[in-house]
């Protein structure tokens, strides 16, 4: 069992994760998330904001010739502040790790500060 609770004052929210709620919605991070997926240059398939960090979390769809297929992940030089976090194949799920490559329509979840989010994008597209 899970316990899920809306939570309207962003104030709250540290204090909500740290008496046990599993999930917190939050409608204006949820509202902000949808708005940056839309507005972002690049195509990202899920963005989400990280409640307590500034930090975002995507999810790309690789394009077949983008410049992630033609290198290993430790090769793309990606910003210091930007992690690859995993990547889903199919029905697989991957820890990503520097010397994997992906494929073409892989799922890639990227873990990046606010800054480095427009850069990624170059990767997938």
């Amino acid at each position: 069992k899970k316990v899920i609770a809306e939570v309207e004052n962003l104030n709250y929210i540290n204090l909500a994760e740290s008496i046990g709620i599993d999930t917190i919605i939050n409608k204006k991070l949820v509202t902000a998330s949808n708005i940056f997926r839309f507005t972002m240059s690049t195509d990202v398939q899920a963005i989400k904001c990280l409640t307590g960090s500034d930090a975002e979390v995507l999810e790309f769809i690789v394009k077949p010739n983008s410049p992630a297929t033609k290198a290993r992940i430790r090769d793309w030089g990606l910003p210091e502040d930007v992690i690859v976090g995993g990547i889903v194949r199919g029905d697989k799920a991957f820890i990503a790790v520097g010397n994997m490559e992906v494929n073409p329509y892989d799922r890639v979840v990227i873990f990046a500060m606010p800054a480095s989010v427009s850069k990624v994008g170059y990767f997938f597209n």
